[in-house]
């Protein structure tokens, strides 16, 4: 006998993965460079680098600070 359309059982997917935790050097590195970046900036411009105020360390400063942002996706 035909098991009607309403008696049959309907699939339920897997409930989904849970992504395992970023490791712990992620997180440190990306506030690493943040920090890092920034107080070659305010250094910079508060002339305290040998030197005095030069754009290389400008950009020194901008780059980490993108490098943090380019590890932030890691972080989860």
């Amino acid at each position: 006998m035909p098991v009607s359309k309403s008696k049959r059982s309907r699939y339920t997917p897997p409930p989904p993965k849970k992504q395992a935790g970023s490791p712990p050097w992620v997180p440190t590195l990306m506030f690493s460079l943040f920090a890092v970046g920034i107080i070659v900036v305010v250094a910079n411009y508060m002339g305290l680098l040998p030197g005095a105020q030069q754009n290389s360390y400008l950009l020194l400063g901008l780059g980490e600070i993108t490098l943090g942002f380019i590890v932030a996706p890691m972080y989860r």
